[in-house]
Parts: structure tokens; C-alpha cells; sequence
């Protein structure tokens, strides 16, 4: 009996065994959020959690943040309780995200509805992350052109759509280096990283969202134009 309980224990993946299953997603993402997330999916394959109630805790984790971020952003609160929320809240949505692909992948339960059900998932959440930064935006500025929001949320979307794109058997990079250099420059879309950043605004500064939301729209802007002369460019040399 004893015999038997060690196999077993030695059979049961660790945190380094679904680590070592993660799909990258930038410097930050796989220093921290993979990491936390590989924690994660490790408990929920020891407790038989099955990957999609992961990808349901992202949901809830990340739509509750976003909508204690928009209620406290219109209340007399102080400020930093709203950067505190969306600090942790967003970090832990995304390692459940990084968590559910992880435990699918180890425990052989990928499936392409799983998959889709991620995709929306994502979606879910960084519609409501917009929002919440939109709405601290506004709530600090005032004066905020209702364009600048409408187009904030527009070019963030270009993450989603690039990122389901990558998974793809058409996936491509502009850039392949893995230089440092070249991943510190890329963590200005590395998702752990950017949600961070802008937790980290909320908390410190929270008069500054209209600028980080300034930000986010010219880098992702700028992105889509240079994918869509790359991609150009090679679908006109095939």
C-alpha cells in the first residue's frame, strides 16, 4: 500500500511539469503570470478540476475587477482601493487563463470547444478591462473626446484577434529574435505586463489612465499598420 502511494505521488505532475507546457506570451508573462499559473494548474489537476472551470475563474475573477474598478471610479473612495482591485484582480484572471491551457494540455483534455470557450472568455475580460480603464479616464478627465475611448477600444482588440491568429497553422512573426533587447521592446504588448502597468497607474498615479490610455492606442495602432504591411508584403511574394 505504501508502494502504491508513492507511485502515485511520483505520477502526479508538478508545477514545473505544467510550466514547461506554456505557450510563452512575453518576458513578464512567462517570468510571473505562466509561472503563477503552472501553481494553479497544478492544484486543480491534484483536486480533479477540470480546465474550463479554470477558464470560468478567469471570467468571473476578471469581470468582478473590471466592475469594482467602474463602481469605485464614480464613488468617493479613495483611489488607490481601486488600483489595489485591479493590481491583483487582473494578474490572478490572467494566471487562471494561463492555467487553463496549461492543466488542458497535461491532463489531455484539450478539445477545440475548450478552446473556443478561452477565446470568449478572453474576450469577456478585456472588453471589461477597456472599459475600466476608459471609465477611470474619464472620471479623471473629464474632458476625455469620446473618440479617443472609442478608439482605444478598438485598436486593444488587436491583441485578441493577432493573438488567436498565432495560434493558428498560418501563424507568423514580424520579428523572431529572442534577444533581450528585442523581449524588453516587446513587453509593451505582453499581456502580464501591460495589465500590470496599468494596475500600477490606477494604484500610484490615476490621474495618469488618460495617458496610458493614449499610449495603448498608438502602440496598438502602430502594430496593426506594420501586421498589415507585413502580412502584405509576404501574400504578395507567395
Amino acid at each position: 500500500m505504501h508502494s502504491a502511494t508513492l507511485s502515485a505521488e511520483r505520477a502526479t505532475p508538478s508545477a514545473g511539469d505544467f510550466y514547461r507546457t506554456n505557450r510563452g506570451g512575453g518576458l513578464f508573462s512567462e517570468g510571473l503570470s505562466q509561472r503563477a499559473g503552472a501553481v494553479f494548474a497544478a492544484a486543480a489537476y491534484r483536486f480533479g478540476v477540470p480546465p474550463t472551470a479554470l477558464t470560468a475563474g478567469n471570467l468571473v475573477v476578471g469581470l468582478a475587477t473590471s466592475a469594482a474598478v467602474v463602481a469605485l471610479a464614480s464613488t468617493t473612495a479613495p483611489t488607490w482601493i481601486a488600483g489595489v482591485v485591479a493590481l491583483l484582480g487582473w494578474q490572478l484572471a490572467y494566471a487562471l487563463d494561463c492555467a487553463d491551457g496549461q492543466l488542458a494540455r497535461v491532463a489531455h483534455r484539450t478539445s477545440p470547444a475548450g478552446a473556443r470557450v478561452d477565446v470568449l472568455c478572453d474576450i469577456a475580460v478585456q472588453i471589461s478591462l477597456v472599459t475600466a480603464l476608459s471609465a477611470v479616464a474619464v472620471d479623471q478627465r473629464p474632458s476625455t473626446a469620446s473618440w479617443l475611448v472609442a478608439l482605444f477600444a478598438g485598436t486593444w482588440m488587436v491583441n485578441l484577434v493577432t493573438s488567436v491568429m498565432q495560434a493558428g497553422p498560418n501563424a507568423g512573426s514580424m520579428v523572431t529574435s529572442t534577444s533581450l533587447p528585442v523581449r524588453l521592446v516587446k513587453l509593451v504588448r505582453d499581456y502580464g505586463a501591460v495589465v500590470f502597468l496599468a494596475g500600477l497607474v490606477l494604484l500610484v498615479v490615476p490621474q495618469w489612465t488618460i495617458w496610458l490610455v493614449v499610449g495603448f492606442t498608438v502602440v496598438n495602432g502602430c502594430f496593426l499598420v506594420a501586421s498589415i504591411a507585413f502580412t502584405g508584403r509576404s501574400a504578395l511574394r507567395s
